[in-house]
């Protein structure tokens, strides 16, 4: 590369770097080191954050309700765990929320080699009934196409790697969900935002969703509320699930 085109990159690339500073520091309204900045509030961080929303602690489903679409909750507890054993049926909160830091743990069956290819372990989490997480079984490989793996944002992003452990182990996801926001005419000002990591391994980084996901399909963004429930899908298999809390960012 000759040095006018190593100058010209440098610039394209130091540029919107630079101007980011600028915009990030003109938006500050506090002077550096100012004694009348507000304080963070103090919260206890383990072995849950002392301002988290307990979800599903293994004592009761009082957090959860079925679906608007389901005739009844086919949801129980069983060794502590939340199972759907028919796989029938989805499970949401009573409680709506917007942006969010979620943690959850889940276990996906054995896979039955007679049953459908896909049918391991499907389930998801849906952000406000509408944004889903895919959980499946894709050790030691994705077994499905790459944006329906375990940590795909379904139908649209694969994860940036495959962290998946085996079968009956306990994983984990950690997120930071970002609502999309509205104008007062419905117009999407800015778009639904996922971080995730998986069993500790970052798989999506502040990734923008195209819209609603869905299969087979890329629906555009609708108007919605700020705050809706929290779904955990029943896709046909009795995937488990334990300690489920959740703080709001709103």
């Amino acid at each position: 590369m000759s040095e006018n085109w190593l100058t010209l990159a440098l610039a394209l690339l130091i540029t919107p770097i630079a101007g980011l500073c600028q915009a990030q520091n003109s938006d500050i309204p506090w002077k550096i080191h100012d004694t009348a900045r507000p304080q963070p509030a103090k919260i206890t961080p383990l072995p849950v954050p002392s301002d988290a929303i307990i979800l599903f602690s293994g004592a009761d489903l009082s957090s959860w309700q079925k679906t608007e679409k389901d005739e009844m909750l086919n949801w129980q507890i069983i060794d502590g765990n939340m199972i759907n054993p028919t796989g029938k049926g989805d499970i949401e909160t009573k409680q709506g929320f917007g942006s969010c830091q979620l943690h959850i743990e889940w276990s996906t069956p054995k896979f039955n080699p007679a049953s459908h290819p896909y049918d391991r372990g499907n389930s998801g989490i849906y952000f406000m009934q509408t944004y889903e997480l895919q959980i499946f079984d894709s050790y030691p490989e994705a077994n499905i196409y790459a944006d329906g793996m375990a940590g795909s944002i379904y139908g649209q992003f694969p994860p940036l790697v495959n962290a998946s452990l085996p079968p009956l182990a306990w994983q984990t996801f950690d997120v930071v969900f970002l609502r999309p926001e509205f104008d007062d005419q419905g117009k999407l000002e800015s778009p639904a935002v996922l971080t995730v990591f998986h069993n500790g391994v970052l798989i999506h980084h502040n990734q923008a969703l195209t819209g609603p996901t869905a299969h087979q399909a890329r629906p555009p963004y609708q108007v919605h509320a700020d705050k809706l429930p929290l779904v955990l899908q029943a896709h046909g298999n009795p995937v488990r699930f334990r300690n489920i809390w959740l703080r709001e960012l709103d």
